[in-house]
């Protein structure tokens, strides 16, 4: 067996050699302020595909991480894994590293008729089922995107001519029973049975996985969060379609760049809030 490296660090905050985060394996100068956040490690090659240059910069469990540039922007990607708690420890050690924009890039199941499999939608808050979330404040705190992002987020989705719905996701712990799908043999209970219909007619557009943790932790850190998720399901109709992955990282690589030009803006202007007339 190969022996495996030894390193001694403190148990509150736990790092590495060259204070390389524990999770990520990133240290400082790896991480650029604006970060992408597939759920999927594959996805990080895939989403810098698109971008000016990229180098590889850590993976380890299920963080893949690069950096580069995308329309001359310096940009990164690091996927998450799936649920809250693996993205929670993601987005801590990313913000120690200076990232202070975050866009969540993923996969959804739509819950309105509306919807089409490979439709886009874009989140501007999110029901806290996540599980992680409520470990950082009370369950009452909302979950919400940050204004700048979703503006930016939209006109993407509009310059690139991509089908885009704008609302609030549920983000579940579970794929499974959390989203009304029954557990193993037919496992289900009454909450279970109820929950598609009753977040549909509360107007929520999908569940997912992710997008609740990234918002409340966003909130509570004071750092810009964003989400953009391709349908690649409608429950309603009860079909599974998957593909147009493509979509949502296009929309979120062009929004890096037009997040960019506003911050240049903001800065000439001695602004710290974005407006449309700025």
């Amino acid at each position: 067996m190969k022996e495996i490296k030894r390193w001694q660090s403190k148990a509150n905050e736990p790092v590495m050699e060259e204070n390389a985060q524990y999770h990520i394996r990133c240290k400082q100068g790896d991480i650029e302020r604006y970060c992408l956040l597939p759920g999927d490690p594959d996805r990080v090659p895939l989403i810098a595909e698109d971008w000016d240059e990229s180098h590889f910069v850590a993976n380890y469990r299920e963080h893949r991480t690069y950096s580069g540039t995308v329309g001359g922007v310096k940009i990164s990607a690091c996927s998450t894994g799936a649920g809250g708690g693996s993205l929670s420890s993601a987005v801590e050690e990313l913000v120690r590293l200076g990232c202070d924009t975050m866009i969540r890039v993923g996969t959804c199941g739509a819950i309105q008729d509306e919807i089409n499999c490979g439709d886009v939608i874009i989140h501007t808050g999110a029901v806290r089922h996540d599980g992680t979330s409520n470990l950082y404040v009370d369950p009452t705190y909302p979950a919400v995107a940050d204004y700048m992002v979703t503006a930016a987020l939209v006109q993407a989705a509009e310059e690139l001519q991509i089908p885009y719905h704008v609302g609030i996701s549920c983000s579940t712990g579970s794929w499974y029973c959390g989203q009304g799908r029954p557990g193993y043999n037919g496992y289900s209970q009454s909450f279970i049975d109820t929950i598609v219909d009753d977040m549909s007619k509360a107007g929520v557009k999908n569940f997912e996985m992710e997008t609740s943790a990234l918002f409340t932790i966003a909130g509570l850190y004071r750092f810009r969060a964003g989400s953009v998720c391709t349908a690649v399901a409608n429950r309603k109709k009860d079909v599974f379609q998957y593909g147009g992955i493509e979509r949502s990282i296009q929309i979120a690589n062009r929004a890096v760049q037009i997040i960019a030009g506003w911050d240049e803006k903001l800065a000439a202007a001695g602004k710290k809030y974005w407006y449309p007339s700025l």
